[in-house]
């Protein structure tokens, strides 16, 4: 929704500036105009209709930026602060767009509108468990310990992290770092040596050959080689944003060896504590289900607990349901059977989520273990390859002399 920037004059008569969160200027005029201001002057601020990338990285710090905010809110709540002047005061101790999207929470609640329909207009930076949430707090008068609660799930959600891309980190830049010098060697210290030597013997070793055949190949061909692997990407890149390509990519990863069973964990893990949250503060199962599947990124997974969610709904039995899919683990489908069989299923699910996410540390920390001397055995070889291949035939050349 665009942003205005308002001058005007209030009812008591005193002069004031803000911003004001509308569909157009008329609309964000009545807006003022019922709340007893005079409006003098209006501007457009912000336009929700493009996102640049610079937008994008200011919504991804403020959605982080919400779980402190969550605690912050209903420590103001609980102090008797109404929500519209808690949210001002917030807009106060933040910068860039959170507190651009404070300030129109404010606009619109000073509005008539709920903090939960407020929320909702801004779904790049307010998740639909947070809205969620909040509409169950506002509606059972309980909004301060709903926040408390979001808070403390916000916190656990960023501990929980992407443990294994942190992890393969290193070694992603040490196999992108290595293989940058071996292009570097093989086409700019090689290729003149290997001319002078050519010159000087009649035959060259074997290794010498190989690495001869791989640097003409890059320097004739690099920019074709280039071209394809760059228009392979391209295909793969747009492949990838069709719901066909999202969903055979995503179970793929999945069935990956090694790394397969591990990002399944970090899923199940995510999905499992936001279904333990949602049911603890009341909300049914089903509509658990829907939001969680909202919140995960993998799409097999999301695929999943929609069907899961209909077939809830339906009357069919959740385990059932999951174990049909072949996504999530046994041990995963039968905490969700004993739970619902023995109505612990939130307090179940939040222990299988921290569980699965200290199994998802540890196995991220092993496979880095492993990946960095592995990687660094590679490297060496490679080197030491083209080392053999530059020194023999100096020593063939040597002896000739």
């Amino acid at each position: 929704m665009p942003i205005y920037g308002y001058s005007g004059v209030d009812a008591q008569g005193d002069r004031i500036k803000g911003t004001v969160s509308a569909d157009s200027p008329r609309a964000s005029r009545d807006q003022l105009r019922g709340r007893g201001v005079q409006v003098n002057s209006l501007s457009l601020i912000e336009s929700s209709n493009k996102t640049s990338w610079w937008q994008a990285l200011g919504q991804h710090r403020a959605r982080y930026q919400w779980g402190g905010a969550a605690h912050e809110l209903s420590l103001l709540l609980r102090a008797g602060i109404s929500v519209d002047e808690a949210l001002e005061i917030l807009a106060g101790q933040y910068h860039g767009t959170f507190r651009d999207s404070l300030k129109r929470l404010h606009d619109q609640i000073s509005a008539g509108r709920s903090l939960a329909e407020a929320m909702s207009d801004e779904p790049g930076i307010f998740d639909a468990a947070s809205i969620r949430l909040v509409e169950v707090g506002e509606n059972a008068g309980t909004l301060e310990v709903v926040l408390d609660e979001l808070a403390d799930f916000k916190q656990r959600m960023s501990e929980f992290g992407d443990k294994i891309a942190t992890a393969l980190m290193y070694p992603v830049f040490l196999l992108l770092f290595g293989t940058a010098a071996m292009v570097f060697l093989m086409t700019w210290v090689l290729p003149p040596l290997l001319e002078n030597l050519q010159e000087t013997l009649d035959e060259i070793p074997w290794p010498t050959r190989v690495a001869k055949f791989a640097s003409e190949t890059l320097v004739n061909h690099g920019g074709k080689l280039f071209l394809l692997a760059s228009l392979s990407v391209a295909a793969l890149i747009a492949f990838a944003r069709t719901p066909n390509g999202q969903h055979w990519i995503h179970r793929t990863v999945l069935k990956l060896p090694l790394l397969g069973p591990i990002l399944t964990k970090q899923h199940v893990a995510r999905v499992s504590m936001i279904i333990g949250v949602l049911l603890r503060s009341g909300i049914p199962l089903s509509q658990a289900l829907e939001l969680a599947s909202r919140s995960t990124q993998n799409r097999v997974i999301r695929d999943c607990l929609e069907q899961c969610g209909q077939d809830l709904t339906a009357g069919r039995n959740l385990a059932n349901s999951l174990s049909k899919y072949d996504v999530f683990p046994p041990l995963a489908v039968r905490v969700f059977s004993v739970g619902q069989d023995s109505g612990e299923l939130d307090e179940m699910l939040i222990r299988l989520g921290e569980d699965y996410n200290h199994q998802v540390q540890v196995a991220s920390t092993r496979l880095t273990t492993l990946l960095e001397p592995a990687l660094i055995l590679f490297m060496a070889v490679m080197v030491g390859f083209l080392l053999v291949a530059t020194i023999l035939p100096i020593l063939q050349a040597g002896k000739m002399v």
